[in-house]
């Protein structure tokens, strides 16, 4: 194997394995960087492994990825009657819980649903609420992404071997 080839293939690896942390860490795009680490390295490989079928599922992956992140957060917060600025603060809060490693991650979709909906009622149940359902569709859409990261590396795993 040529040395740029093997370049490309640790590129490709380096790709996956951040679009992985990206499936847990909102601030990045986990599964694009996926699909990019595998492009990358079908294209390293003259398509040899990884062809048009698997690319194009990879990408059906990806795409189910993002929009289960905003299905998921829109279904628990609107489940437990939040309003527009509670699901706003939901991302705004799990944008700002990265800074504070994982219990922010976890506890900052919460703070920030429950924020934004004190903002738009004072009624302190109705955020509680609002921070539950943003903590619950933010589980659900992790577990959900998970999987599908799972499946897009275990496709380019098997089609590899």
């Amino acid at each position: 194997m040529e040395p740029v080839t093997i370049g490309l293939l640790v590129v490709a690896g380096l790709l996956i394995v951040v679009g992985a942390l990206g499936l847990v860490l909102p601030a990045l795009p986990g599964a694009p960087l996926i699909f990019l680490g595998g492009l990358l390295a079908a294209w390293a490989e003259d398509f040899m492994y990884l062809g048009f079928g698997t690319l194009t599922a990879l990408g059906i992956l990806s795409a189910l990825a993002i929009a289960v992140d905003f299905i998921a957060s829109a279904f628990g917060v609107k489940r437990f009657g939040a309003s527009p600025r509670a699901i706003t603060g939901a991302v705004v809060g799990a944008f700002v819980g990265i800074f504070f490693g994982l219990i922010g991650i976890l506890i900052g979709p919460f703070v920030g649903a429950m924020l934004g909906e004190l903002s738009v009622r004072n009624d302190l149940a109705a955020a509680g609420r609002a921070g539950v359902g943003a903590a619950l569709g933010l589980a659900i859409g992790t577990a959900a992404k998970l999987a599908i990261a799972i499946a897009m590396v275990g496709l380019i795993l098997i089609m590899r071997l």
